[in-house]
């Protein structure tokens, strides 16, 4: 199967595959060194992404997370849609998003 979009960063390579049932999986190379207990450069997980159905929800999101002390990203614009990323207490990255 294709990948159905690519990114490609100066310290990454992602390919994105549009799964039967609405599942994206994006495999990603990195580049960079992984340091520290859990790195999202270590091989295994990047990180997990929810779809959120519209903008206004990635909105909800954003500033629910605000209420509770949550760092995160805001709204970023990428080749994929809009993504919102934070962490879990683990440190283990998640991201919401809309998809394009």
């Amino acid at each position: 199967m294709p990948p159905a979009s690519a990114l490609d960063g100066p310290a990454l390579d992602r390919r994105l595959f549009a799964l039967p049932g609405g599942i994206n999986l994006g495999l990603t190379e990195h580049t960079t060194p992984a340091v520290g207990s859990f790195d999202a450069f270590k091989p295994g997980l990047d990180h997990i992404g929810f779809t959120v159905a519209a903008t206004d929800g990635l909105q909800e999101w954003a500033d629910h997370l605000t209420g509770l002390g949550v760092k995160h990203s805001g709204l970023v614009e990428a080749p994929y849609g809009t993504a919102l990323s934070f962490k879990d207490p683990d440190g283990i990255a998640l991201e919401f998003f809309v998809p394009r």
